[in-house]
């Protein structure tokens, strides 16, 4: 007997019945939209926009609209108007809010004025892309059968104004144990964020080929997640252990860094969301028709100008300008000492031990410096460290340069044999180098 697929095929004239009732919601808005002049898009028009091309898209892949001949120019330009209005959401949200963010102290006025240009050029392209998307999205649904949704929903407001200033903070706030190392612990990774762009090599270039080059060899797709997740991690931390704490209320630095972080990180979301819509041109996901007729309603190298030479530049501007923070900052919230540790008798600094040491060092996130026969390396670094042990295998005392908590607990692990008497014997602070 043979096997029966568990698929039904669905016919392309009835997938299209279909497909206008689902399609209701993302038709009204690109109506809406079409009918509404100048007026600029609002946080709450490319919100809601963004979530009908969603659930629409989700619509069309679980019914293989993708890879379908008839439906593959309609599902791309559907993912298109759902990236570029994820995108448009970013830049809205820091046209609002950049001028709250604190950036003047670091960048000056100038630059923040020049930051704000490169926001509001991104947001221009993105309506102007938004615009040519839905209306072929339109044209599209004609082609195919699809019936484009009429009528008219509540008028919305004016736009929201950006905002200068915030309430009183009348609610009590709430104090955090430890909060000066984790303030250390924040600092901390900001400068290694932006060591991590700064290294990136995201140069700004004039030249279409040049441009493209450096794209694709530093900033695909995979590279622009990175960098996203790594300031939103920051930013993550910040919210979690500073946010709204005494020290915060006390400390102007604090933020002040965090204005670096945001304004970063919505710049950097939009760079993601522009580099996804120019990688699909070359996975094969698109068929020749669709990526001919994207690459008419958006130029590429429009998008690769906005991506490095506007918001890429603008992100590693804001990102290097909170530098100074940062480091002002980390002295003022470490206790930075400087003790000497000898092997232990019998014990060989290889791989095992020296895993442990730098493990202690990532769990208390602030730097620590190892000197060994008079050269330097990062104590964090597994990699330094078995360099700097391997090539100096006959000197058995190190010095450490760092906050006192990881020194101290450095300390206790030189004590304990460093792992190599058995990790039973670990005091009880050093618990978490057992898991």
């Amino acid at each position: 007997m043979s096997e029966t697929s568990l698929e039904r095929l669905v016919p392309e004239a009835d997938f299209a019945r279909l497909l206008s009732r689902e399609a209701t919601g993302l038709f009204l808005r690109a109506a809406r939209a079409a009918n509404r002049g100048d007026r600029p898009w609002g946080k709450r028009e490319l919100f809601e926009l963004h979530s009908e091309a969603d659930e629409l898209e989700a619509c069309l892949d679980d019914y293989g609209a993708r890879w379908n001949a008839q439906y593959h120019l309609f599902t791309e330009l559907t993912a298109s108007i759902r990236g570029f209005s994820l995108a448009g959401l970013s830049l809205e949200h820091l046209h609002r809010r950049l001028g709250g963010y604190g950036l003047e102290g670091a960048l000056g006025e100038d630059r923040v004025a020049a930051v704000q240009a490169a926001v509001d050029r991104g947001r221009s392209f993105v309506r102007t892309s938004l615009d040519a998307l839905l209306g072929a999205l339109r044209e599209e649904a004609a082609q195919v059968g699809v019936e484009v949704a009429v009528g008219s929903e509540e008028p919305e407001g004016p736009p929201q104004p950006a905002i200068h200033f915030r309430l009183p903070r009348t609610l009590g706030i709430q104090d955090l144990t430890d909060e000066e190392q984790r303030i250390a612990e924040v600092a901390s990774k900001y400068l290694q964020a932006a060591d991590m762009l700064a290294a990136a090599g995201l140069e700004r270039s004039e030249d279409p080929v040049e441009r493209e080059r450096l794209l694709l060899a530093r900033c695909r797709e995979e590279h622009a997640r990175v960098f996203e997740a790594t300031v939103h991690n920051l930013q993550s931390a910040y919210d979690t252990h500073i946010k709204n704490t005494r020290r915060e209320a006390e400390d102007g630095r604090l933020p002040r860094l965090r204005g670096h972080v945001s304004a970063t990180l919505h710049l950097l979301e939009a760079v993601t969301q522009l580099v996804h819509f120019v990688e699909r041109h070359e996975n094969g996901e698109r068929a020749a028709e669709a990526q001919e007729r994207l690459s008419a309603l958006v130029p590429r190298d429009r998008v690769h100008t906005l991506v490095l030479n506007d918001l890429g530049q603008a992100a590693l501007e804001v990102l290097e300008a909170g530098r100074a923070l940062a480091e002002d900052l980390l002295p003022s919230y470490t206790d930075v000492q400087v003790i000497t540790l000898a092997i232990p008798a019998e014990v060989t600094l290889h791989a095992r031990p020296i895993a442990l040491l730098v493990a202690v060092v990532h769990h208390h996130g602030t730097p620590v410096e190892l000197e060994l026969a008079g050269k330097v390396a990062n104590a964090g670094s597994i990699l330094e460290v078995m360099i700097l042990a391997g090539s100096n295998p006959e000197h058995r005392e190190l010095v450490f340069r760092g906050d006192t908590r990881p020194l101290e607990d450095l300390r206790r692990l030189f004590e304990a044999g460093i792992g190599e008497w058995g990790l039973e014997r670990l005091p009880e602070e050093l618990d978490y180098l057992r898991g």
